[in-house]
């Protein structure tokens, strides 16, 4: 048990993920959002007793259910595929068969390992093989993925394979830059370090057409 649990902590301490696909039970929508939220509370109110605060005061009596709230409507509102965006497609009729980037895409999601924020920005790209989909969605898909525990690598990767399946085509990429709060304000504390991951499909694959996506997102987009 004791070798099991030191493993379990290296993983968590390298940020090691296990899985491409988010792990989840099969019972985890057996109850609804009011009921995980009564229950999240309670567990909180437990957690907050233990650290000896006091949550007869003003400013923390409130606490359990306002966590409890983003925790299931807000921060892991990912999780719930009812929640998923909705994947409309258009023809490509005026013919555009280079590369779409989106880039700078806001990335706020939750570390599975300590809890703690991961922020930074996406940089999604495909070639259209007869459809195109909403710029908006790109983000849209980027926030939903974004929106449960995670680790930047199965984000990266979930992030392209949604886009794939919804525009049936591999040519897509998706490069991320985000801080991990789990690195810069608790063990190695170092405020200045980021994380870059990137998952390249399809035609991205080739050295030319991954050179153009990333010298696009390099550019210095002003207003």
């Amino acid at each position: 048990m004791i070798q099991n649990e030191d493993f379990q902590d290296e993983l968590g301490n390298n940020h090691v993920a296990t899985s491409a696909e988010t792990p989840m039970r099969a019972d985890a929508f057996v109850i609804s959002d009011e009921e995980k939220i009564e229950l999240i509370k309670k567990d909180v109110e437990k957690i907050l007793n233990t650290l000896g605060l006091d949550l007869t005061d003003d400013s923390l009596k409130g606490t359990p259910n306002r966590v409890a709230k983003m925790f299931v409507k807000e921060i892991f509102g990912g999780l719930n595929p009812a929640k998923k965006p909705s994947s409309s497609t258009f023809d490509n009729k005026y013919k555009y068969n280079e590369m779409l980037v989106e880039k700078n895409i806001v990335v706020y999601s939750t570390c599975e390992h300590h809890l703690l924020p991961i922020v930074g920005r996406a940089h999604v790209a495909y070639i259209s093989k007869g459809t195109v989909v909403g710029l908006s969605k790109m983000n849209r898909i980027v926030d939903y993925f974004s929106k449960r525990p995670q680790v930047q690598e199965r984000l990266t990767i979930q992030i392209v394979q949604e886009l794939q399946k919804v525009l049936g085509t591999d040519d897509v990429a998706c490069v991320i830059d985000a801080k991990h709060l789990c690195v810069n304000s608790r063990g190695i504390r170092d405020i200045e370090s980021s994380t870059v991951t990137a998952e390249f499909g399809g035609k991205f694959k080739e050295d030319i057409t991954r050179k153009e996506f990333l010298n696009y997102i390099q550019l210095d987009t002003k207003f």
